[in-house]
């Protein structure tokens, strides 16, 4: 490998590749939050209760974008499906 293609891969790889870095920010209280809609016992029937995830980290985080919101409900849901 020449050294000008080495030199432009580690210039690329150090780029920041996250889009919503407000919601890594928050991303510990917004999980503490919504955790209650995702335990197990607290399902209607076989279906959680995301729509009240989305509406509280709504109302708790007003200013964010409703993209960024959807964020944070869907890596809570890969956190809590892990656990």
């Amino acid at each position: 490998m020449s050294e000008s293609v080495s030199s432009d891969l580690s210039s690329t790889q150090t780029l920041e590749r996250r889009k919503h870095l407000r919601v890594r920010g928050v991303f510990d209280e917004a999980i503490m939050l919504i955790e209650p809609f995702f335990a197990p016992e607290n399902h209607w029937g076989s279906n959680s209760l995301d729509h009240l995830a989305y509406r509280t980290l709504r109302n708790h985080y007003p200013d964010m974008s409703a993209d960024e919101v959807h964020v944070l409900v869907v890596a809570a849901r890969r956190v809590f499906a892990s656990r």
